[in-house]
């Protein structure tokens, strides 16, 4: 870790997301249990509250294609399912998700419009933005974190072909490498600005709109390597026309087996980085519809269908209640702090 980095490295991510969402999950479980004496409660309330009424519009702040795209589309199946009401998905992207985000916290607090958002928006947009356009614990109300991918780092097959010859490389030539990102400020973006800071390497960042533009800059040569998440990155590394080097997790995947830890290849113990998704409503929202929100993704999320589906993507679903999932949020921009205030990173 370089000299002045004062931060243990479970503090900035890896132990912490873990224990969010591998040993928290047996407290998450007992208040989904809760749920589960509680769930009729929620489902028979929602004649008395009157929702939903409509359609509703589950808003992504970033591009389509890209993990959270993937994710979002997947849950919006879902939901429509247990509630019996059209969910349709809305990409409002750009400005590193304020976008999307400002659209649900300026719409009515009444359910029918959701924000489907990473921790990008969700934890990061505060601590980054040199104007920041909202406050996400006092303008919006978190319905659940419901899991994500892990963060990969992927080349194309004209460059090094190890992360360790990558990062060799790198070192002897500090201008010779470009890595692409979703979007400045985003959570990929930062994860590989922390392997940077950890490594000692420099790489020069380009930012994309979202993982769909920056895929193929990686195959046409604009950029040598890129930060990603496992689910987004597995159809290029399965299919040979790139080649993921690394994932930042405590194990390999099953579903790419070749790809060793970032520990592995570097010997860089303890870094693990999950794209986490979140579910949120403007605040205000009435707190019977957020407890039928609550209740409706936790039953989607224990669908074996979906999880499936989920699983094949490289996603992890994973149970929450809006109150476990809020304070998690907070723990979260806690965690990144250090890391943004080391890296200088900002967000106009």
């Amino acid at each position: 870790m370089p000299t002045g980095l004062t931060c243990n490295k479970a503090d900035f991510l890896g132990d912490k997301v873990v224990h969010f969402l591998h040993v928290k999950r047996r407290a998450l479980f007992a208040a989904v249990a809760c749920l589960g004496f509680a769930a009729a409660a929620p489902f028979s309330a929602m004649a008395q509250t009157n929702f939903p009424t409509k359609t509703i519009r589950l808003i992504v702040p970033f591009p389509a294609g890209g993990p959270t795209d993937i994710f979002a589309r997947q849950y919006a199946i879902g939901l429509s399912r247990v509630l019996n009401q059209s969910v349709i998905v809305d990409n409002k992207a750009g400005a590193s998700g304020a976008i999307g985000s400002l659209e649900v916290k300026r719409s009515q607090p009444d359910g029918h419009t959701l924000l489907f958002g990473t921790a990008s928006n969700l934890a990061l947009y505060n601590l980054m933005a040199l104007k920041p356009q909202y406050d996400y614990l006092k303008d919006f109300t978190t319905v659940a974190v419901v899991g994500g991918s892990a963060v990969v780092i992927m080349s194309n097959k004209e460059s090094p072909q190890t992360l360790k010859a990558l990062l060799d490389q790198a070192k002897a030539n500090p201008t010779k490498f470009r890595y692409g990102s979703p979007g400045q400020g985003t959570y990929l973006h930062l994860s590989m600005e922390r392997f940077l800071l950890e490594s000692g390497a420099k790489i020069e960042h380009i930012p994309y709109k979202g993982s769909g533009q920056a895929k193929p800059a990686l195959l046409g040569g604009q950029t040598e390597t890129m930060v990603d998440a496992l689910g987004s990155a597995l159809p290029l590394h399965q299919g040979g026309q790139a080649k993921i080097l690394a994932i930042a997790a405590n194990k390999r995947s099953s579903l790419a087996p070749d790809v060793p830890t970032v520990n592995e290849a570097l010997g860089i113990k303890g870094f693990e980085a999950v794209l986490w998704n979140g579910i949120a409503a403007p605040a205000g929202t009435p707190k019977a519809i957020i407890d039928i929100l609550a209740a409706a993704t936790a039953k989607v999320l224990k669908d074996p269908v979906l999880v499936d589906q989920l699983k094949q993507l490289a996603m992890e679903p994973t149970d929450s209640t809006p109150e476990s999932a809020t304070e998690y949020i907070k723990e979260e921009m806690m965690r990144w702090k250090p890391v943004i205030e080391k890296t200088g990173l900002r967000i106009e």
